[in-house]
């Protein structure tokens, strides 16, 4: 009897247990193939355009225009696309989804910005290494006199400190050549004789240098051609003056040998 009772029993529990089972089968290929269809084309789909790369206020506009939600996500910095701009849209463009979704849209803030640092008073070596450090380059060097900074130091640069540039921009700076006293111009003594340049020379507080002679047929022997340094070269007073001097020629040398 209690054998048959509990035959009863299980095979009671088991029927129950496999009509719940097809009950959930049911149920999902219900929710599956018509709820859930249902639900999503009930307000309609639309596929996901491209909005990164555009203007966020323009984005806000075309989303707005095919039925989308958008809305402002983060900002975050980004070198390859100005500030204001899409960088990130969540759903990504083309996917499908329902009419009347949210669309979080991630913003370029631009590009990280460097402050320039006050390069007034620094060698040109400290300013080249200041500036290199902090992600910036030095640009044209210009040379001036200055009775405030010592020379080799930096009067003035482009680009004032404290300004906010993009990274590698380069920043220009004029070296002091010291005070106007201190350096005197080469006067030209190309034409004139030895002793005619060594009067200008030490009229002008500079030396006569080494004297080098080369041979020219064409011209006047004896005579200046070039000198180094250059013509108007600033130079410090006392400076030696190297000349070229042409050579008389041994044509002329052995003209009376005949």
């Amino acid at each position: 009897m209690k054998s048959d009772y509990k035959k009863t029993l299980t095979s009671s529990i088991a029927k129950k247990i496999y009509l719940l089972l097809a009950l959930l089968l049911v149920l999902f290929i219900a929710l599956n193939d018509f709820l859930v269809p249902w639900y999503v084309d009930g307000g309609g789909t639309l596929t996901m355009p491209v909005v990164v790369g555009i203007k966020f206020e323009d984005a806000i506009k075309m989303l707005d225009s095919l039925g989308f939600e958008p809305r402002k996500g983060d900002v975050r910095l980004d070198r390859e696309h100005p500030a204001g701009v899409v960088v990130i849209q969540n759903p990504i463009a083309g996917a499908v989804v329902k009419k009347g979704r949210r669309v979080y849209l991630t913003i370029s803030g631009g590009e990280v910005l460097i402050t320039v640092p006050d390069l007034k008073g620094r060698t040109l070596r400290d300013a080249r290494f200041m500036l290199e450090r902090g992600g910036l380059k030095l640009g044209a060097i210009e040379y001036h006199f200055s009775d405030e900074f010592p020379e080799n130091t930096v009067i003035e640069q482009k680009i004032g400190s404290g300004a906010k540039v993009k990274r590698d921009t380069y920043v220009s700076v004029t070296i002091s050549q010291g005070t106007v006293g201190e350096k005197i111009s080469v006067p030209d003594v190309t034409g004139k004789t030895v002793n005619d340049a060594v009067r200008i020379f030490t009229s002008s507080g500079l030396k006569l240098g080494k004297v080098s002679y080369v041979p020219a047929s064409d011209l006047l022997p004896n005579t200046i051609i070039d000198q180094s340094p250059r013509v108007g070269e600033m130079v410090p007073k006392g400076q030696e003056i190297d000349l070229f001097i042409v050579l008389e020629s041994e044509k002329k040398n052995n003209s009376f040998e005949n």
